[in-house]
């Protein structure tokens, strides 16, 4: 995986941002999922690189990337940095977080954005309601608020299986790739640090003014409310649709890495 002497940095109003930058062509950037950075991509860059220019940034907190000390949003920071690389409109491919992301920035900058495709995510005004997922969530702020790394990564690691497999039905080496890159993150902040994150509000109501292509791409081993919210997503903009990967979790990226990289070429040929 890549390193930090990989990558480049820019000078955000609050801190350095690290990203990726890579290939060349129509620009494709790549947000990463929650506690994790652009490493997540490693299968899917070589692939993309071949053909697109590929922007994989961490985002703010994680990764190589600043943490916040004031308040910030996602989409303003990837706008930011579109715009000091005089670079796009771009094909934003989003998972989980990142999902969440290029929703959030094609609603806010949609000059900058010439297609959206999430994995695991729909809009940042969705919240996973199965009980799995939520008994996840409280885990997640359980341990870390009480600075148990261990106990944090034990929860961390249950969601790449997903709710109805255990961790020994998927590749080992997932596994560890996915505890670096958490570690790594973690071990940035401090138990009880302030969340300076400012989400984007009304998103589900704003759907209908997304004139871009957008594609749902996700595992079928989603939570089932995952999946519906994908659909709604889909179904609520002008040129939307949905395609699974079948047998895999909440990182088909990692799980299915050909197929993943076959169905985002196939739509990105599209544009």
């Amino acid at each position: 995986m890549t390193g930090a002497s990989d990558l480049r940095f820019f000078p955000s109003r609050d801190g350095d941002l690290a990203y990726l930058d890579t290939g060349s062509g129509d620009l494709v950037v790549l947000v990463h999922s929650g506690y994790v950075d652009h490493r997540l991509w490693a299968d899917q860059i070589p692939a993309l690189a071949a053909e697109y220019r590929v922007i994989a940034p961490d985002v703010r907190g994680h990764g190589f990337s600043a943490n916040a000390t004031r308040p910030f949003r996602w989409a303003d920071d990837l706008a930011d940095l579109l715009r000091h690389l005089d670079a796009g409109p771009a094909a934003l491919v989003g998972l989980s977080m990142g999902g969440v992301v290029v929703t959030d920035t094609v609603l806010e900058y949609p000059d900058l954005v010439r297609a959206v495709v999430t994995c695991g995510s729909a809009t940042g005004d969705y919240r996973y309601t199965d009980p799995w997922t939520r008994e996840i969530q409280d885990e997640f702020a359980r341990t870390l608020g009480a600075g148990d790394i261990e106990g944090w990564l034990a929860a961390f690691e249950k969601v790449v299986p997903g709710e109805h497999r255990t961790a020994d039905a998927v590749d080992p080496g997932i596994l560890r790739r996915m505890r670096e890159m958490a570690l790594h993150t973690v071990s940035k902040h401090t138990p009880g640090e302030r969340d300076w994150h400012v989400p984007v509000t009304d998103s589900w109501s704003r759907l209908d003014r997304i004139d871009v292509p957008v594609l749902a791409l996700n595992g079928t081993l989603e939570p089932a409310d995952m999946i519906d919210a994908a659909d709604r997503l889909v179904g609520s903009v002008r040129h939307g649709r949905a395609v699974t990967v079948d047998g895999a979790g909440h990182y088909p990226n990692l799980e299915k890495p050909e197929e993943f990289n076959k169905i985002l070429l196939e739509f990105l040929r599209t544009l």
